[in-house]
């Protein structure tokens, strides 16, 4: 959600904070502000809106320190407003927070009694106030961040300086995600790496209840009983130039325009060659106490042991949100199909409260493309209590998520800024294919000709999306017409059916139009209600085995009017004959039609939003990573 920047080093803090924070304006927010050292003192500014705003108001002020904090605020306590937005002050502390303090009530009420002047509506300034209070008392800015950590309920990460400090920082998290940032003679604490990668590529992660006191160059990490403790040292192999637009005019279409490298990356560590032919091959899964840090096989022995661990479920669960739920539909049909388990797909925000059966022969699967899904990481915790195997697949090594599973799977995508997931969803779909392969393999359900006829349609797929992205100059000249479309209906059958519905969300998120994906079948069972000239029909129609039953549908929504926008295979003359517009996509195998359908859907909401003049990659409301419920 909400952005975290702080900086300690020799360089102009301001510039620094801005920078960062910059790099998070994907997560989404409505205010921004800073407060830097300047003159034995900490000088804040605040403002509502973009960051713009508040670059406007800082433009010419010169800081003297060499030690400030930095945060965009997405209001949750109270309306966004300069007053409400962070960071927040109480005597001599000044402190930023993203999360939520679920007892904030029951502190607001102990400090109003004490005298407390509370300036906002917000939960986090609360916690500056009972900072102050112990700090005022001992002097001591760690001690006294160590004494409230226990006092918080909730989901929090938490920045904190002392305007009488000026070489001190101390930051704590219990849910979303910090990170520190470890540089040559210079330390951040970040929400997400992008806003300290182009300085240094040296990470720690914090886990919940853990603290980092950074005096001078000195770093140092606690637990939550004010312990000493070693933590690991990750570097990250991503440029500062990854994540940047590259001459693109948003993130997000360059990222539509990266899928075919990004799908490569995705298929290079699981796809060997042994014996001169092609085969699947996953990471090892090490379904143990701790989760592991693993690397892909390429030896026959190892691939062997992984088949023993992958044979023993009887039953997966795949659980996300969004994007990410809508590839773990399209996951199911694979691991259904092809290895013949049961597959439930759930709603991360669901599973976690409907008492799910899980024992030990059951596999949790979890997606998110951050690693930092609140609702998804809940999940994995439950199941762990319940005895069950958990797998996540993600983007971010080391993110939460990833520590937390038993075992792990890397889209390897690369960064994605654009709120509305692309690449990433295209991957999530490549890993899931491989892995129901993998699953089937396990279980000798998979002929060597079949996993040779499904490598070689994945090995396609860079070169086949290379053809699709040709739509980005058609949608570009027809996002003009589909303004007239008072709503637009996604249909398809069978694994289609989740393109829909991931078209469907991608058109809501940019374009904020009526949009809904529906399984065709379903049709006449209400959408034929809605259908009327005014009404767009996006039909997933590629050439399998339910392409007649699909073209059914679609007669049935041209007869009341609708207006059909088709995506078939090659040049199929009975779609174009029916269909006011007929996008192709080459002819691929029946699992790899739903990636190759997938881009045209996410060229035409970019372009309807674009040409709506709406910002495409920060979209109202939403944020890149959901970190609390």
């Amino acid at each position: 959600m909400c952005g975290i920047v702080g900086y300690l080093g020799p360089q102009n803090p301001k510039d620094i904070i801005i920078q960062g924070l910059k790099k998070l304006e994907y997560r989404g927010y409505d205010s921004a502000g800073l407060a830097v050292f300047d003159q034995n003192t900490v000088k804040r500014v605040r403002a509502e809106g973009k960051l713009k705003n508040l670059e406007e108001k800082i433009k010419g002020e010169t800081f003297t320190g060499h030690l400030g904090i930095g945060h965009t605020r997405w209001a949750t306590h109270g309306v966004p407003s300069e007053n409400n937005a962070h960071p927040h002050q109480a005597g001599k502390i000044s402190l930023v927070h993203n999360g939520i303090i679920e007892n904030y009530l029951e502190i607001r009420e102990e400090l109003k009694a004490a005298g407390a002047k509370i300036q906002s509506d917000t939960d986090s300034e609360l916690v500056a106030h009972l900072v102050s209070q112990l700090y005022e008392q001992s002097q001591d800015l760690l001690g006294s961040v160590q004494k409230i950590l226990s006092r918080l309920r909730g989901a929090f990460s938490i920045l904190v300086i002392a305007n009488d400090r000026p070489d001190e920082l101390v930051a704590f998290k219990d849910g979303p995600p910090l990170v520190v940032g470890l540089g040559e003679k210079q330390n951040f604490v970040v929400s997400d790496v992008q806003a300290a990668l182009a300085h240094t590529k040296n990470f720690v992660y914090l886990e919940d209840r853990e603290i980092v006191a950074i005096k001078g160059a000195d770093v140092k990490f606690y637990n939550s009983l004010g312990e000493t403790i070693n933590k690991p040292v990750i570097t990250l192999n991503w440029s500062s130039e990854q994540i940047e637009k590259q001459g693109y005019s948003h993130f997000m279409l360059k990222e539509i325009y990266e899928q075919p490298g990004s799908l490569a990356a995705t298929l290079a560590p699981h796809i060997v060659t042994l014996r001169a032919r092609s085969e699947v091959q996953l990471f090892k899964v090490g379904f143990g106490s701790q989760p592991q840090q693993l690397e892909s096989l390429n030896a026959e022995a190892d691939w062997a042991q992984t088949q023993k661990i992958l044979v023993q479920f009887e039953k997966i669960y795949i659980v996300a949100c969004g994007t990410s739920f809508y590839a773990g539909s399209i996951g199911k049909y694979f691991i259904e199909q092809l290895a013949q388990i049961s597959c439930e797909i759930d709603i991360a925000s669901e599973f976690r409260y409907r008492q799910p059966v899980l024992n030990s022969k059951t596999l949790v699967l979890t997606i998110s493309q951050s690693g930092e899904t609140a609702d998804t990481l809940a999940a994995i915790r439950l199941a762990k209590e319940k005895g069950a195997h958990t797998l996540s697949i993600c983007n971010v090594k080391n993110s939460t998520i990833d520590r937390e599973a038993h075992g792990h799977l890397y889209l390897n995508a690369g960064p994605e800024v654009g709120v509305a997931s692309t690449k990433a969803f295209t991957s999530m779909v490549t890993l899931l294919n491989l892995f129901a392969l993998a699953l089937a393999k396990s279980r000798k359900l998979l002929s060597s000709q079949t996993e040779e006829e499904h490598i070689h349609a994945l090995q396609q797929l860079p070169a086949q999306i290379e053809v699709v992205l040709g739509y980005d100059k058609y949608f570009a000249k027809a996002a003009e017409q589909l303004k007239a479309f008072k709503g637009f209906l996604y249909m398809g059958r069978g694994v289609n059916f989740p393109v829909a519905m991931e078209g469907a969300l991608k058109l809501k998120e940019l374009a904020y139009y009526h949009a809904e994906g529906y399984a065709a079948g379903e049709m006449k069972h209400g959408p034929l209600a809605l259908i009327d000239e005014k009404m767009a029909i996006v039909m997933i129609v590629p050439d399998d085995n339910l392409f007649e039953k699909s073209v059914s549908n679609l007669e049935e929504a041209k007869a009341r009017g609708g207006k059909i926008i088709s995506v078939g295979t090659g040049e199929n003359a009975r779609l174009k004959s029916i269909s006011d517009r007929y996008l192709s996509i080459p002819k691929a195998h029946w699992s790899t039609n739903p990636i190759l359908a997938t881009v045209p859907l996410q060229l035409m909401a970019f372009h309807l939003a674009d040409s709506l003049g709406y910002d495409v990659d920060q979209p109202r409301n939403l944020a890149k990573s959901v970190t609390v419920e």
